[in-house]
C-alpha cells in the first residue's frame, strides 16, 4: 500500500513513523518545511519526503491530510485537480473536521467524491501504542479492513460511527495530554513527599503502566481493582477521598466534555 501524508508536523510526523513500520507499506510525506521533513527522516529513514504536495500524491493509494485546521481548505484546493477518485482514498486526521465538511471540500465540479476517512490517532502512534478511531463514507469493506488492521498494528483501533469519533478523540487523542498531566502532578507530589524528581516520575510512569496493564489483562472494571488496594481505614482510601473532595472525577469529565467538538 502506498500512503502519502500531507503535513509533517507533530501528528503527521508521528503518523509517518508509525505507518512506515506496517509491512508492505511505502510512506511518502509532503511538507513545505525542510526542517519538518528532516525531522521525519531522522526517525523514519525509509519514508520518502517531498516539498510538493501534488507530486507526492501522484502514485498514492491513500492520501492522508495531517495539516492544521485553518489550512485544510487551501491544501484540498491545491491537490484536488491531481487526485484520481477512481483509485485513490482520502483520509483526514484533522480533529473536528467531520466527513460532511471534508466531503464538501473534496467534491469536484462533476460531483465526484473519493472514499473518505476521518481518523483520529494520538501521538503514541510513533511508538506503536496509539488508540485510534476511524470512520468512513463511500469506503469498501476491503479498505476498512486494511486501515483497521494497519492501525491495530500501531496500538489499538476502533472503526466506529462518525458520531463516536469526537468523543474518542477527547478520551484518546486529547486524553494522552491528560494522562501526561497526571504524571506531572504525581511527580510534583512525589517531590513534595521527598523523592527526587526523576525518582518520582519513574514511579508515576510505571504505576500508570501497571494500572493500564492490569485492566487490559483482567478485563475488570477499574473500581474492582481500586477495591483491592483500599483496605478499611487505610491510606489509599484517605488519598482517594481527598482527591474526590478536590474535584478529581468532575475535573476529568469536564475536561473530556470541553475537548469534544460539538
Amino acid at each position: 500500500m502506498k500512503i502519502t501524508i500531507i503535513g509533517a508536523g507533530n501528528m503527521g510526523g508521528a503518523l509517518a513513523h508509525g505507518l512506515a513500520t506496517v509491512p508492505d507499506t511505502h510512506v511518502t510525506v509532503a511538507d513545505p518545511s525542510d526542517a519538518h521533513l528532516q525531522n521525519v527522516k531522522m526517525v523514519a529513514p525509509s519514508v520518502t519526503t517531498c516539498a510538493d504536495n501534488r507530486e507526492a500524491l501522484r502514485d498514492a493509494d491513500i492520501v492522508i491530510l495531517a495539516v492544521k485546521p485553518w489550512v485544510v481548505a487551501g491544501v484540498i484546493e491545491e491537490i484536488k485537480p491531481a487526485l484520481d477518485y477512481s483509485r485513490q482514498t482520502v483520509a483526514s486526521i484533522v480533529g473536528g473536521l467531520g466527513l460532511s465538511p471534508l466531503s464538501e471540500m473534496l467534491k469536484k465540479e462533476d460531483g465526484s467524491l473519493p472514499p473518505t476517512y476521518y481518523i483520529i490517532p494520538n501521538t503514541a502512534i510513533s511508538i506503536g501504542e496509539s488508540m485510534t478511531f476511524l470512520t468512513s463514507v463511500r469506503s469498501t469493506p476491503e479498505m476498512d479492513r486494511w486501515l483497521l488492521d494497519a492501525f491495530m498494528r500501531l496500538g489499538d483501533a476502533m472503526l466506529v460511527e462518525e458520531r463516536l469519533v469526537n468523543p474518542g478523540m477527547a478520551i484518546a487523542s486529547c486524553g494522552i495530554a491528560y494522562a501526561m498531566r497526571y504524571v506531572r502532578a504525581a511527580t510534583e507530589g512525589g517531590v513534595q513527599l521527598g523523592l527526587r524528581p526523576e525518582e518520582a516520575q519513574r514511579a508515576a510512569i510505571q504505576t500508570l503502566r501497571g494500572a493500564a496493564m492490569l485492566l487490559q489483562k483482567t478485563g475488570e472494571h477499574p473500581e474492582a481493582e481500586i477495591d483491592r488496594v483500599t483496605t478499611a481505614g487505610g491510606v489509599t482510601i484517605r488519598g482517594l477521598n481527598a482527591m474526590e473532595a478536590a474535584g478529581f472525577t468532575p475535573a476529568v469529565i469536564a475536561g473530556l466534555i470541553a475537548s469534544c467538538p460539538k
